[in-house]
């Protein structure tokens, strides 16, 4: 991997906890993803007359992403009302590359170097580590981390393949979030729109930068996917457990014991690890 990509996906692991934790920090966490996803969209919206398009062989890609990355957004905000982000985050983001990795070696045909499994391993069990440690408050919310992992990887390895084909990770990425944000608005609409019109008008001012970081996040990632093999990426992109943690611990006023700070430790040697492969 070169050292381009791999400070792009840093980059891009910040911009991810960063939005995470705007959801999280929401008075409905619904809400505010909703709030999030609408915003994304509509920056997608005003971009895409002046981005290159998609290939055609991409278009089924974008169709299965889109309804994987919906469920994924609301299942998002469904554990963060029942459960700390600090536990369930680690936890649904460090099993997903774990799926990734074996789905993207034994049907796509990736490679992955003996140093590389190593990375991927260490960054994983580190990031396990510290969502396990401590008690849950919620058994649900620990339950509802694990499916969200699965969806996580599933609209990876679409979107892996999907922007491989597309020829151009700007135009995929638009339209990405463009479709994932419009039929989730549209779907809060005709289920709630006056409880989600209200929220939306009075915290718009938080869905904008939680929009510019979600779209930001994912949109440097699938770049990278043109450049890396999937299972590199998905793995080092969860370096995000680090911001998050550093989030949850200042910002949310969450409690971060000696035992996670000894899995991010973990989870740095494992990004050395990557880089190195």
């Amino acid at each position: 991997m070169t050292i381009t990509v791999f400070c792009v996906l840093l980059f891009a692991a910040l911009l991810h906890a960063s939005w995470n934790a705007i959801v999280k920090a929401g008075s409905d966490k619904l809400y505010s993803a909703i709030c999030v996803s609408g915003s994304a969209a509509a920056m997608a919206l005003v971009m895409l007359p002046f981005s290159p398009q998609p290939a055609l062989a991409s278009v089924p890609f974008l169709a299965a992403s889109c309804v994987l990355q919906v469920i994924y957004t609301v299942l998002v905000a469904k554990t963060y009302q029942v459960s700390d982000m600090s536990q369930t985050y680690p936890l649904m983001r460090g099993t997903a590359p774990l799926l990734v990795a074996l789905i993207s070696v034994v049907a796509l045909g990736d490679s992955l170097s003996g140093l590389a499994w190593t990375g991927i391993g260490v960054i994983c069990a580190s990031i396990l580590g510290m969502a396990m440690n401590g008690r849950s408050r919620s058994q649900r919310g620990i339950v509802l981390a694990l499916v969200n992992a699965c969806f996580i990887a599933g609209y990876t390895l679409v979107d892996g393949t999907g922007v491989r084909l597309a020829g151009t990770a700007l135009g995929y990425t638009l339209w990405t979030f463009f479709l994932n944000g419009f039929c989730l608005l549209a779907w809060a609409m005709v289920v709630r729109r006056r409880e989600v019109s209200r929220y939306l008008v009075n915290n718009w001012q938080k869905g904008v930068p939680g929009g510019i970081g979600t779209m930001g996040s994912y949109g440097l990632a699938l770049w990278a996917m043109t450049q890396a093999p999937l299972a590199v990426v998905a793995a080092l992109r969860e370096t995000s457990i680090l911001f998050g943690a550093l989030i949850a611990c200042v910002l949310l006023k969450e409690k971060v014991s000696g035992v996670r700070i000894v899995a991010a430790c973990g989870i740095a040697a494992g990004a050395i690890l990557l880089r190195l492969a």
